[in-house]
């Protein structure tokens, strides 16, 4: 029976229960890594000796072997090293973590089996300018962008597109006094422009403004498109950035068909990266132009799987993990 490594967290959501029951309707067999639980409670080996690598995974309830899993599934990686500051000295816990972190991507990395995500795709996928490069060399549609700590480039393009968008480059919250309060994207107007000088400590993306007509969220897996749109304008909260009104608008979307251009440019994007999963943010104009926004490496799916009959998102990614459908060669060795 094939073995199919999944690589979570404790408090990751239900989507790792239905592409579970969807790789075992495949015949295939489920090991489950949580993150969190190395290295206090997992326990992790990798061994070459007499020509062979042999790898071993020991947590609370079971031994398995790694060396011979047919794929992996790079979900998460959240709170990795959990619980170890209350259980070592202070003046060791960083030099330990480095060497937890460097254990386990390393091994994710070696692993000689297919991949669903790997911590070096996540990397390189983190970077929107490279993104919007490749999106606009395939012939999509991107919106006049400026990335800077540049003070005075900023003003210079919020003064020439005039409605402008701010936001960063990777999704984070601050919290103060034990409130978090994620960073959204927001509006920039020529008002603001005296409030640039704090660039120079941190850049950030400027976007024009599009209208929207709609939103879309496209998910991805192997060669399925799973396209969504929702009409955010009605929505107060959702005009500027539709995630400040998520929970509310998380019923609200509905399955939508893509111009067989625009689709057929975003398997392109898939295959330039040579991966298999990907979580696309396009605004539709009133002019009906489609408009790259990003790629998210491992954006949630959950919500929208919801609203398909028979959650065929999981199952999309059950059989690209078990081989019953087509997906890109990203073994080590391949």
């Amino acid at each position: 029976m094939n073995k199919i490594l999944i690589i979570t967290h404790t408090a990751d959501n239900f989507s790792i229960e239905k592409v579970t029951e969807y790789i075992e309707k495949n015949d295939c067999e489920v090991i489950r890594f949580d993150v969190d639980s190395y290295p206090l409670q997992n326990k992790l080996s990798t061994v070459f000796q007499d020509g062979e690598w042999i790898s071993i995974l020991e947590t609370p309830e079971a031994k398995h072997r790694l060396d011979d899993i047919s794929a992996i599934w790079y979900r998460r990686a959240y709170n990795i090293g959990k619980g170890l500051k209350e259980e070592i000295d202070t003046k060791f816990y960083g030099a330990a973590m480095g060497e937890i972190r460097n254990t386990l991507f390393g091994f994710f990395e070696s692993v000689d089996a297919y991949s669903l995500g790997k911590p070096g795709v996540y990397r390189r996928l983190d970077s929107k300018e490279e993104q919007l490069k490749i999106a606009d060399k395939l012939g999509l549609t991107i919106p006049a962008t400026c990335l800077t700590n540049n003070p005075e480039e900023a003003r210079k393009f919020i003064v020439k597109h005039q409605n402008v968008i701010a936001k960063m480059q990777t999704g984070f919250a601050i919290y103060e006094d034990g409130v978090e309060n994620v960073v959204f994207t927001n509006v920039v107007s020529e008002d603001k422009l005296e409030e640039l000088d704090s660039l120079l400590y941190c850049p950030m993306q400027f976007q024009k403004m599009i209208q929207k007509k709609k939103e879309l969220r496209i998910t991805i897996v192997g060669r399925d498109v799973y396209a969504f749109e929702i009409d955010s304008q009605q929505f107060e909260d959702a005009k500027v950035d539709w995630r400040k009104d998520g929970i509310n608008l998380i019923d609200k979307w509905s399955r939508t068909e893509l111009p067989s251009d625009v689709e057929a440019k975003l398997l392109e994007l898939l295959d330039v990266y040579n991966v298999d999963y990907g979580a696309i943010d396009m605004i539709v104009s009133p002019e009906d132009d489609y408009y790259f926004i990003e790629i998210n490496a491992a954006g949630e799916f959950f919500w929208l799987d919801n609203l398909t009959e028979g959650n065929l998102i999981s199952k999309s990614i059950a059989d690209v993990l078990c081989d019953k459908a087509p997906r890109r060669n990203n073994m080590v060795m391949a």
